[in-house]
């Protein structure tokens, strides 16, 4: 009893001076005229960080004696990505079996000059905290590391070893064919048929060439690829010249010097590199269409089976990166946007885009609509993808050409606004993550030499108009559509009936009269 009277004593007593000390400081008594600027005696100045008005971690780049590009944007944390970017992809096998880039990438990271294993080199990357992977896509390739920062030249030396010292031993190459094998299997098997679908319609816009040509390896093609098929293809593509060294996270200086260290005089394992019989073939916009027929009744079977759908996209030709009209490319497909029907979520997940607006809260029996914009150095494809029944898929198709003309019409202002607005939205949530600002260093680097700044891209997107989106939409309905259907397709309209709809007024397809049904 007596403890607690004390400890009740004792708290008066502090809340007695607290008090008394409140009254004296806040009348002035101690420090007249006291004001938040002023600095407390005793205490050391602090340092303010400046604001110069200029972009502190600007990108930086340096190109070596041997054409190599570095470039490098700093930022603070204490793990880099780092990474290099090749000028190779699907679209330069043309004189070779396609495939090639597959293969590669399922090769990437194995044993190589220095390390006698995958292992190996997963083990090294372990001790700075490490991981590493390769992707590559119709016109890039691109092998990335991300580590500590204090193991930056150990990264760069396994980089170098990996894209010019790699074994390609003939167990290896086996093991990868085994591989691709099981990958095509999957890809006709899996419910979600996005992948399918993506490689149709570029073999519909490009066929036979540049971007249309197979980003994975075709069946009869698995066999015929080996060790001297690649070295061939990486003597004339694997070239410094063709090369970007990018990294986020770490000084320009630091990364200079590895590259230099590591890769300024390397000999590749398949000899000297000169870019001698490299492809430059154009993209030539071809238009057509490709079709699978395909039981889909069976794709995901189980308690709650997924419906059997047909899937059809439908495209037609933008324009490249590199064009003015790039931009409003990419508003325009903000604002048609779409989705799943069974999506959830509110103005962010884009419930307010055209194609859920006009498409999926109209038509319950619509499974999907969702719009594509891709893009390439020398020209781009919009496409839009919807999924229903089997049985309605000619009203699907004439929807889908419905808001294709829809499209030249005059955008609203707050529908154009919106769209603008999460299109930066997106754009800089996105460059949030170090992986998306690598890959977008290093891809404008290898493409323009330079890069745009996040708030230069903004600039850019606000000053887009409705007419600037009337006039691209104009001009893509002048060309001949792309059409990939999957599915069952006993109701898909004709070719010449999708073209007849998209080149009409309102995006009807020609009215067909059946004596029996």
């Amino acid at each position: 009893m007596a403890t607690h009277m004390s400890r009740c004593r004792t708290w008066c007593r502090l809340q007695r001076f607290g008090i008394a000390a409140y009254r004296k400081y806040s009348t002035g008594g101690r420090y007249p005229n006291l004001s938040l600027s002023t600095p407390l005696p005793g205490i050391p100045k602090p340092v303010f960080a400046s604001v110069d008005g200029q972009e502190k971690y600007e990108t930086k780049i340096t190109t070596l004696e041997n054409g190599l590009r570095v470039a490098s944007q700093n930022k603070f944390g204490q793990f880099c990505t780092v990474g290099i970017l090749i000028n190779s992809g699907s679209r330069h096998e043309a004189k070779y079996p396609s495939g090639i880039g597959h293969f590669l990438e399922k090769l990437a990271f194995s044993s190589t000059a220095q390390y006698g294993s995958k292992d190996e080199i997963l083990l090294t990357l372990e001790k700075h905290g490490g991981i590493c992977d390769c992707q590559t896509s119709r016109d890039t390739t691109m092998y990335a590391v991300s580590a500590e920062v204090k193991g930056l030249d150990t990264v760069v030396n396994l980089l170098s070893d990996a894209v010019l010292q790699p074994r390609l031993l003939d167990e290896e190459v086996e093991m990868i064919r085994m591989a691709v094998r099981f990958e095509l299997e999957d890809l006709n098997m899996r419910p979600d048929p996005e992948p399918l679908l993506t490689e149709m319609i570029h073999a519909a816009a490009y066929r036979g060439n540049t971007v249309g040509l197979p980003r994975f390896c075709p069946a009869e093609n698995v066999d015929k690829i080996d060790k001297a098929v690649l070295h061939s293809y990486l003597r004339n593509y694997y070239c410094p010249e063709r090369m970007v060294l990018a990294g986020v996270g770490i000084e320009h200086e630091q990364l200079v010097d590895c590259a230099r260290k590591y890769l300024l005089d390397v000999k590749p394992v398949w000899g000297a590199s000169s870019a001698t019989d490299v492809d430059l073939s154009v993209a030539q916009y071809t238009g057509g269409i490709v079709k699978m027929e395909k039981d889909m009744s069976d794709v995901s079977l189980g308690p709650t089976p997924i419906p059997e759908l047909t899937h059809i996209m439908i495209g037609l030709e933008s324009c490249s990166f590199l064009e003015e009209d790039f931009i409003p490319f990419a508003v325009l497909n903000m604002m048609m946007g779409g989705g799943g029907s069974f999506s959830a979520g509110g103005p962010g997940k884009g419930m307010f885009t055209r194609l859920y607006l006009n498409v999926l809260n109209r038509h319950h029996w619509m499974y999907n609509a969702t719009s594509y914009h891709h893009s390439y150095e020398d020209s781009g494809l919009l496409c839009i993808h919807a999924s229903a029944d089997p049985r309605q898929v000619r009203e699907m198709v004439e929807i889908i050409t419905r808001e294709f003309i829809q499209m030249g019409g005059s955008a609203g202002e707050m529908e154009l606004e919106r769209a603008k607005t999460q299109l930066k939205s997106m754009l800089m949530m996105n460059l949030e993550s170090r992986p998306v600002i690598f890959e977008d260093v290093g891809r404008q680097v290898l493409s323009t030499g330079k890069r745009k700044l996040p708030h230069e891209l903004c600039d850019l997107i606000s000053s887009v108009t409705a007419s600037d989106i009337k006039r691209v939409t104009t001009k893509m309905l002048r060309s001949k559509p792309a059409v990939a259907a999957l599915g069952d397709l006993t109701e898909l309209p004709t070719y010449e009936h999708i073209q007849a709809a998209l080149s009409s007024k309102d995006g009807r397809l020609p009215r067909i009269y059946r004596l029996f049904r």
